[in-house]
């Protein structure tokens, strides 16, 4: 099983929030998560994310692959592997 860390959606149609989740790579976007990591806001100005940081880092750790997205994010947030 390989870990993945990516998004989650969530809220109403045309209006979006994200999850940030730790999955096996084979579940589907919105399928059984293994942790939540946090949140993803696009539609705040400025965008809100929040994360929790050592559980992101224990997960970065332990081998997990984020998405190109959550690496933006975790970049963003100098999120540490």
């Amino acid at each position: 099983m390989s870990v993945k860390i990516r998004l989650t959606r969530a809220g109403a149609k045309k209006s979006p929030f994200y999850h940030i989740i730790a999955t096996d790579s084979r579940s589907k976007r919105d399928g059984a998560c293994l942790e939540n990591l946090g949140s993803y806001d696009p539609r705040a100005n400025p965008a809100v994310v929040t994360l929790k940081q050592e559980r992101v880092a224990y997960w970065l750790k332990v081998g997990a692959q984020p998405s190109e997205t959550v690496a933006a994010l975790l970049k963003k947030h100098q999120v540490a592997a």
